[in-house]
């Protein structure tokens, strides 16, 4: 196989820098809960204990995110790539590494709030889960295969491709390489 017979998608760093920003603000807002929570007169909505939980929550989740992030602007590793062999994601901070073809029964696509995600259903999830030694990664892929029955998901978010292209090209490619 040359480097032609293969697509390779680059991270978009303008994207990237978006969402770094913006979990730069929402971990803004969790220290500013904590510090000097709002007063609000709503029982429910105002209530410290919550207010607390709500600030530690986005300090702890966007503070990941964020960290995630700068780690992946020092990455020269292509965001994609889609060959004869399958699929080799490095496009987040919980990446499979190569998909082959042959593992993959299913691509569908799961929704959470409005961020779309293409969910590779493959024939041995465990083996995926299992080859992970960072521990923040391999619970992170526990929980997509619990909530959406598989441990790989891929996202447009820092890809330099949007999500219906990025889905059209893989079912594509699926089709071409499994037949």
């Amino acid at each position: 196989m040359t480097k032609d017979d293969q697509i390779e998608i680059p991270l978009s760093k303008q994207k990237m820098i978006l969402t770094f920003l913006g979990s730069i603000v929402f971990v803004g807002l969790g220290i500013w809960f904590l510090i000097n929570p709002p007063k609000i007169s709503n029982p429910i909505l105002g209530n410290p204990t919550l207010i607390f939980i709500v600030g530690l929550a986005s300090i702890l989740f966007f503070g990941l995110v964020a960290v995630t992030i700068f780690r992946k602007f020092s990455d020269k590793k292509t965001g994609l790539i889609i060959n004869s062999q399958g699929i080799t994601d490095n496009s987040s901070g919980v990446s499979a590494g190569l998909i082959p073809w042959k593992d993959i029964q299913e691509i569908k696509v799961s929704q959470v709030m409005s961020q779309k995600f293409l969910m590779f259903i493959v024939s041995n999830p465990q083996d995926y889960i299992d080859k992970v030694t960072n521990p923040f990664k391999r619970n992170a892929m526990k929980m997509n295969y619990k909530s959406y029955g598989s441990p790989i998901s891929i996202s447009s978010n820092a890809l330099q491709t949007n999500f219906d292209d990025l889905q059209k090209l893989l079912i594509e490619k699926m089709k071409q390489y499994k037949s």
